[in-house]
């Protein structure tokens, strides 16, 4: 240190360190000591920062509303994501632990900062949800980009283990309320599908493409596509986890009760590793991805997937929007895994348990697409009418 001066009778020290242009100053407070940047180079100026700066403290003390710990936000989501990953490994796919690092990389600390994880109000993370949706604006309209719904609830989420994090280990005494305001009950959004019809036009028109390229080069990637369509919609695998997946997680058997050739995959995904028996259409893409290879077991089955080619495609063959405005990705072939499985009639809970999910989640999402999977004999029951006759009773 440079220099070192008192003030207020020698209960606030300001003092230079050598590789700094400004004063810091330094206090005790309600028995602890506090330390601040004054962001002065006159010392003049650095003394008046410094005596409101301890009188500010005083006051909080005094009136009972605390004082700032020092913890700021980075520290707080340094410490979670160090926590994070340790605590979660294996029970967690890297690339969901990968997408915490990125929120707090890409949208989160460029906000918050180094703002004290004390100052993470809920009018603060409103102030955030509002420069999320503000802040890009499209070139082309001049309107505000607004991210997707998912997308800001996962930022929201983020968000909370972070603070959730610096209450455990006491940086916060409780964890404040991140709930939006002037939020309703939203409406339940069905997931998009191919219907039967639209799913056997798909890959009519992805084989075509192997059998009439319009690139001759390309034709690796038209039969990785059209492998890569059957494959998903025989599985109902979601992509993430159809991407992580190696040879060796696949094995051919036989299923019994049908004398049928199924695959047996064990599935590393958000949901940790889990396990998938596939419809027999699976089967013959697979072996198609295995001989055309020659791969080794640590191999991937899709080590690219052709999106461009797939959305092209859809465009194409008129399949890239559904009736109701949402967008078909390759999701899409999740959803028509199950929406196909519960129009065969296959046990609701059997699929949740094939494809990793809840009960709930597919009643909820899925099966109200469905209407012939309603029991209409069920339903129309009715109740056969009796002759009662009743005796009049009389006191004798």
């Amino acid at each position: 240190m440079n220099a070192r001066h008192e003030i207020l009778g020698g209960k606030v020290q300001i003092y230079r360190r050598s590789n700094s242009p400004y004063w810091q100053c330094s206090a005790s407070v309600g028995s602890q000591q506090h330390r601040t940047s004054t962001k002065q180079e006159g010392l003049a100026q650095a003394k008046d920062f410094a005596e409101d700066w301890y009188l500010e403290l005083k006051g909080m003390v005094k009136y009972g509303g605390g004082f700032p710990t020092g913890r700021t936000f980075k520290e707080a989501a340094k410490k979670f994501m160090a926590e994070y990953e340790v605590i979660t490994h294996g029970e967690r796919s890297p690339r969901y632990v990968e997408m915490h690092k990125v929120r707090i990389k890409a949208h989160l600390m460029p906000f918050f900062g180094n703002k004290r994880i004390n100052e993470v109000t809920p009018g603060l993370v409103q102030d955030y949800r509002v420069h999320r949706m503000t802040s890009r604006i499209d070139p082309n309209t001049g309107e505000p980009k607004r991210p997707a719904k998912n997308t800001l609830h996962q930022e929201i989420v983020t968000l909370r283990q972070i603070l959730k994090t610096a209450n455990r280990h006491g940086w916060i005494d409780h964890v404040p309320n991140l709930s939006a305001p002037y939020q309703s009950s939203s409406k339940v959004s069905h997931r998009g599908w191919f219907s039967p019809n639209e799913y056997k036009q798909l890959y009519t028109a992805t084989r075509n493409r192997i059998q009439n390229p319009k690139r001759r080069g390309w034709i690796p990637r038209y039969e990785l596509l059209h492998d890569f369509v059957l494959f998903m919609a025989n599985t109902g695998l979601r992509p993430d986890e159809a991407f992580n997946l190696e040879f060796r997680d696949v094995t051919i058997i036989t299923d019994e009760s049908a004398d049928e050739r199924i695959l047996e995959i064990e599935v590393r995904g958000k949901r940790g590793v889990g396990y998938c028996m596939s419809m027999p259409g699976a089967v013959i893409p697979f072996e198609r991805l295995r001989n055309r290879s020659k791969p080794a077991p640590s191999d991937k089955l899709f080590p690219h997937y052709p999106r461009d080619l797939f959305n092209k495609i859809l465009e194409e063959e008129g399949l890239r929007i559904d009736r109701d405005g949402r967008r078909r990705t390759a999701y899409s072939l999740r959803h028509t895994y199950i929406c196909l499985r519960l129009m065969e009639g296959a046990d609701i809970y059997q699929i949740a348990k094939n494809c990793r999910t809840s009960v709930e989640m597919i009643e909820k999402y899925y099966a109200s697409h469905l209407a012939n999977t309603l029991d209409t004999a069920s339903i129309n029951i009715r109740k056969p009418k009796t002759n009662v006759t009743r005796e009049n009773i009389t006191d004798n």
